[in-house]
């Protein structure tokens, strides 16, 4: 004779208690979880607490880490390198971004006007086109933009501060790009190419006015 199957409305409130009470337990457990220390660590994490200050420029940032990829803008270094091209660059994370250009990759669409992206943060930018929204603000002037690099570069305008200088002149700069294009002068670096005539030029404003020539 088979044993008579137990209630299973019975079994199954059973097992709703029991599960029940375990999770009071875990949440219980999880309250006690993290010391007073370790809390502090978070709430600085949330609130992006800025302790770690740049020797050369007085920048301040949130994480050793950021503050090392952020020396290396004084320093010139850059240790990772494209296996593609060769190129190298400041950081892991603009190496992945730059070898996306070899493979072709943009895996990001603008949901406006359908364009695709590398980066997620090259689509939130590009957006802001489409938005109108511009939500880094100097304090100097109150003067809104849509980029945080756009904001910096603005702000060093009110300073007059130029950190990047040249390792060629010692003539300081405010951008990056600014910095690169005087570099041409040195190296006689030419890298844009008119498809044209094949004629090449230092700088890319240039090399557009050029090729109107052939356009008309």
């Amino acid at each position: 004779m088979n044993p008579k199957p137990p209630d299973k409305q019975k079994v199954g409130a059973s097992g709703s208690d029991t599960r029940l009470h375990r999770n009071i337990k875990m949440v219980e457990k999880a309250t006690h979880t993290f010391p007073n220390d370790t809390i502090h660590v978070r709430r600085k994490m949330h609130t992006r607490e800025k302790s770690y200050q740049c020797n050369n420029c007085g920048k301040r940032l949130d994480k050793p880490s950021a503050l090392v990829i952020h020396q290396r803008s004084h320093t010139g270094e850059k240790p990772y390198q494209c296996n593609d091209c060769g190129k190298w660059y400041v950081n892991k994370s603009s190496l992945i971004h730059h070898q996306k250009r070899h493979t072709g990759q943009k895996p990001y669409q603008c949901s406006f006007c359908e364009k695709w992206f590398i980066s997620n943060g090259d689509l939130v930018k590009h957006k802001r086109i489409h938005t109108g929204e511009k939500p880094f603000k100097c304090n100097c002037c109150e003067k809104y933009f849509a980029c945080q690099s756009t904001l910096r570069f603005h702000q060093r305008r009110h300073t007059e501060k130029k950190p990047l200088q040249c390792s060629y002149c010692e003539k300081g700069f405010i951008s990056k790009r600014d910095l690169v294009n005087h570099h041409r002068k040195h190296t006689r670096e030419k890298p844009y190419k008119c498809n044209h005539c094949e004629k090449c030029f230092a700088y890319q404003g240039t090399l557009v006015q050029h090729q109107r020539m052939h356009t008309g």
